[in-house]
């Protein structure tokens, strides 16, 4: 029986994830998508699993690698990319597609029919994320709203595989198994594709501290902590939190306003959690 308590506590993780926006688009040096994105996860990754002293082994390896770039290595560089190149609100706007990928995903992977509620579910979210952020000032992109598009398919296939391969180990080494593999997998790209990191001030010092053990080692581990307890139908209404809390914290943070739009856009989010995860239960 699925607990309100795991339910609460793997909802901490989107909504950690929409900070990522504000600090990328405000303090970290700007072009570096990909750097941010090895730093935010590879040395968390490496620490919890010199803490741990275990590595995965046997068909673990590659199933390893497979949710590593999935989960971390694909989604990290295109959450990036989407969070430079476009505004916090609609880069996670355009991720509120995750809970229906998950739905229809779980039918041929894990013969689990997706229930009409949690499709309305996935509708409603996205029509209210689409009021949430989806403003006459918004800046579309289209590099930004590929990578953001690549980046919730890449989830939801993610968070689908990891729940039809029960981890053999406890969920924090499950959680640095894939934090390295997804560091390292982005590494060679970022060292290709981007220049030196430049000097960094204590606050950017401070940003990829706060990015790295918070938004990856606490939020992942939440996250993956959610998914082995609990169904995906269940867990993906729960990313919707991450937009609402981007446009949040623009309001709060940044001095942007919110429309009456925004505010109805904001009740369907909340409405569309509720109701998918009734349907998940």
């Amino acid at each position: 029986m699925v607990k309100g308590r795991d339910l609460a506590i793997t909802a901490v993780a989107p909504l950690v994830w929409g900070s990522t926006y504000l600090v990328t688009a405000t303090v970290l040096p700007p072009g570096m998508p990909l750097t941010t994105a090895v730093l935010r996860v590879l040395p968390v990754g490496l620490a919890l699993m010199a803490w741990h002293r275990c590595v995965p082994r046997g068909r673990w390896l590659w199933r390893v690698l497979v949710l590593s770039a999935l989960n971390i290595a694909i989604f990290q560089g295109a959450l990036f990319v989407a969070a430079y190149r476009l505004p916090g609100g609609v880069a996670a706007t355009l991720g509120a597609i995750q809970p229906l990928l998950v739905a229809l995903l779980g039918w041929p992977v894990l013969a689990m029919r997706p229930p009409a509620k949690a499709l309305l579910a996935g509708a409603v979210g996205v029509a209210g994320v689409g009021l949430l952020a989806l403003t006459p000032a918004a800046r579309l992109d289209g590099v930004g709203v590929a990578a953001a598009l690549i980046g919730a398919a890449s989830m939801a296939l993610g968070i689908t595989l990891g729940r039809r391969w029960t981890p053999p180990a406890s969920v924090m080494a499950y959680t640095s198994w894939q934090l390295v593999g997804g560091g390292l997998l982005l590494a060679p790209a970022a060292m290709w594709l981007e220049p030196p990191l430049p000097t960094l001030t204590l606050g950017q010092w401070a940003a990829y501290a706060y990015l790295g053990l918070i938004g990856a080692g606490l939020a992942y581990f939440l996250w993956f902590r959610g998914i082995t307890r609990m169904p995906p139908s269940l867990v993906a209404p729960l990313g919707l939190l991450s937009p609402l809390c981007a446009t949040v914290l623009g309001w709060a943070v940044a001095g942007q306003s919110l429309s009456a739009g925004q505010m109805a856009g904001a009740a369907l989010v909340l409405g569309a959690v509720g109701l998918g995860t009734r349907a998940g239960r």
